[in-house]
Formats: C-alpha cells, sequence, structure tokens
C-alpha cells in the first residue's frame, strides 16, 4: 500500500528545525488517491461491523465520516478539551514532556457499541491510545484502528498493543 506514498509531500524543518514532516494536503488535493486512502480503509475494515467511526483532531476528521458513510455507521468526533457543545467523558495521557486531553460527547459510544479508531498519522501511539481507552471506558469495543501514515521509527504500534491496527503508508 506504500505506494500512496508518492502523494505524500515531504517538508523538512516543520514544525521547527530537524523535522521531516509528511503533509497529507496534497493526498486530498488529488482525487484518485483520496479515493485510493477511502476505498483501502473501507476495505480493511469492513469485516469488523462496526456501529461507529471515531475521528481524531483533527485530521482524523477528513477521514472518518468518509469511512463511516461507506461502512454504514455513525461518526464520533474526538476533539481537545472545550471544542464539544455538550457534555463530555475524557481521558488525558502523558506526553513526552506534559499530559493532554482528549474528550467526546458522554453519549458518543453506547455500552456494547464496535468502534473504528481512524487518524492521519500513528507516531508515538499516545492519543490513539488515550482514545481506545477512552471507547473502553464507556463501554464500547474498540474493533480497530487506522492511521494513513505511520512513522515506525517511533514505536507507536508497540503503545497500541492489544488494538488491531492498520496503516496504509510506512515511513
Amino acid at each position: 500500500m506504500d505506494d500512496l506514498k508518492k502523494y505524500i509531500r515531504e517538508v523538512p524543518d516543520f514544525p521547527k528545525p530537524g523535522i521531516l514532516f509528511y503533509d497529507i494536503s496534497t493526498l486530498l488535493q488529488n482525487d484518485h488517491a483520496l479515493r485510493m486512502t477511502v476505498d483501502r480503509f473501507v476495505w480493511l475494515f469492513a469485516q469488523l461491523h462496526v456501529d461507529k467511526v471515531i475521528g481524531i483532531e483533527s485530521r482524523g476528521f477528513m477521514f472518518a465520516p468518509i469511512v463511516a458513510y461507506n461502512l454504514n455507521a455513525g461518526f464520533v468526533p474526538v476533539r481537545k478539551p472545550g471544542k464539544l457543545p455538550y457534555e463530555t467523558v475524557g481521558q488525558s495521557y502523558d506526553l513526552e514532556y506534559g499530559s493532554d486531553r482528549i474528550e467526546m460527547h458522554n453519549d458518543g459510544v453506547a455500552k456494547g457499541e464496535r468502534v473504528l479508531i481512524i487518524d492521519d498519522l500513528l507516531a508515538t501511539g499516545g492519543t490513539a491510545r488515550a482514545t481506545g481507552d477512552l471507547v473502553k471506558s464507556v463501554g464500547g469495543e474498540v474493533a480497530g484502528m487506522g492511521f494513513i501514515v505511520e512513522l515506525g521509527f517511533l514505536n507507536g504500534r508497540e503503545v497500541l498493543d492489544g488494538f488491531e491496527v492498520q496503516s496504509l503508508i510506512h515511513y
């Protein structure tokens, strides 16, 4: 599936010197690449029979609703604190220097619902792990996680041990 790599723009020194940023905006701009990305997610996860697809803020929002539509599932956004207008449940997680938190509406996932989590990037795995833990905390079942890009050298997959993880592009 690494043929999608040709649609990813590599931007050196962004957001700071020494970082090579993999920009998916060029993939989004190309109708063929966008369709391939969505179709591959749907093909990978169709057999899971999920009830909801979660998109992690912010670039997970670009793909999760489209995948949800194609899987006949609902869409649930997971966001940073204070961004959702209704009552929320949240999950804190540790960063290299400090901590962060994610939230979803308290009625976003019901007990027993099967959930697919979608995001653009698997790096250290902290946000995805927190999202999976959040789903489990409300009684949902994480059926799988899908990422467009996986930075294997950051070992995020190890943090997601116990979850079914699929990535379309590996670096």
